[in-house]
Parts: structure tokens; sequence; C-alpha cells
């Protein structure tokens, strides 16, 4: 896996490219991202590293995380996340990820959490086409049959049933940074991504697209990042 980022959702506007047509876009916030802790193979079995999102007062997180915070030299974060990677020469030196860590016009997978829909029938939750809508049905939007009344007898297990609805950690594949503004720590990434305007999302390069190469070793320069 490759080093990805925090950011929160901003919500959507549209931008034009140079043929005139209009993009819609969802913009994203990760201007407060930071690498809290590496893990090496030796010292932990494996490769990653821990990223944090948005600074908060240390009395908004508990005791264990004030400590793990401190002992790694970073102030308290609302969000954490840890993005393995195949070796320790992976493994970052700057302490701030940047937008640069981006390019414009490259692929990412957006990970985020659904909006959350309540209790919904079968209709809405699973695309049911309904029964008869004719006088006299009394069923419309009903589920219909479920199990049968003999052998087995009973209703199986993950039978598609009215119940909670949205929610859902949902992954969009394969979009495109279309802009990336750097004065104001912003990505603008083509088309939807999950959960409501201020929900916390994941950007990470695209898994079934190549990256553009990245260095992220510290620079003579005060530990900017360039490409490789």
């Amino acid at each position: 896996m490759s080093i990805g980022l925090i950011g929160k959702k901003v919500g959507m506007t549209r931008v034009f490219n140079d043929e005139g047509e209009a993009i819609a876009v969802t913009v994203i916030d990760i201007s407060d991202n930071v690498f809290i802790q590496s893990k090496t193979q030796e010292k932990d079995g494996y490769s990653a590293v821990q990223v944090g999102f948005e600074t908060v007062k240390e009395s908004r997180v508990n005791k264990p995380e004030t400590g793990h915070f401190k002992s790694n030299g970073a102030a308290p974060k609302r969000v954490v996340r840890e993005f393995r990677l195949d070796s320790d020469e992976q493994l970052p030196e700057v302490d701030h990820p940047g937008i640069d860590l981006f390019e414009e016009g490259q692929w990412v997978d957006v990970i985020g959490t659904s909006k959350g829909k309540g209790f919904q029938g079968v209709v809405k939750r699973y695309g049911f086409g309904g029964l008869p809508q004719t006088h006299g049905s009394m069923m419309h939007r009903r589920t219909g049959s479920v199990g049968p009344g003999t052998t087995p007898g009973r209703v199986w297990k993950n039978k598609t049933m009215p119940g909670q609805h949205g929610n859902y950690r949902k992954t969009v594949q394969n979009l495109k940074i279309v802009k990336k503004r750097s004065e104001d720590k912003v990505l603008l990434i083509s088309g939807a991504v999950p959960g409501h305007n201020g929900g916390y999302v994941i950007v990470r390069p695209a898994v079934k697209k190549e990256a553009p190469a990245q260095n992220l070793k510290k620079q003579a320069n005060g530990g900017e990042t360039s490409e490789a």
C-alpha cells in the first residue's frame, strides 16, 4: 500500500477544463496532516506509518492516546490512520506530509462513511421492484415471501429484509485529482465521495492504477518534498 492522507469533505462544486467542459468535483481539505509514528520490520514486524489529522485539545483524547502522542512528539489529533508499506525503504523521514504527496491528474481512491438513512424498507434499501400496485393488493412496497412454510420452515440468514440503511464504510475507486490548490491546501477530486460535508475521508493512491513515484526523504532545503 502507498501512503495516503486524511482529509475533511468540504463540499462539491465544479470547475471548467481547457475545452470548456464543466466537471463536478469534491473539495477535500488536507491541511493538518502529520506523520506521528513510523513502524519498522525490526521493531514492529512490519513497515507502516501513522498519520494524524486535525489537532485537538489534550482533554479531547484519553490517557493512552495522550501518552502515545507525547512519546512520538506529536500534538493530539482527532483522527489517526495507519498505512502499511512493503518495506522500510519506503518509510518517509519528513514530519508533515503535504499536498505535494499527490499530483494533478493522478488517480486516487477515497474511503469514507456514507450518509446514514435510518431504518428503511427493501425498496429503498435493496432496490426491490415492489409488488402489484393494483386495487386490493395490500402489498405494494412490502417484502413478500421470505421463506417456505414447510422444509426448512424458517427464514435463512442474510435474507434481504428491512433494516438500517447507510452509515457504511465505502471506498470509491479511480477518481481523478482535477486540481490541487496549494495555497488553500485542498484537493479537487472528480465526482462524489462518501459522507456528509464535514465528514472525514482517506485519500490514497489508486490501487488499480499506477501512481507517480514520490520522494519523501528529507531534502537539504528544510525537508520539502519533491518528485523522484
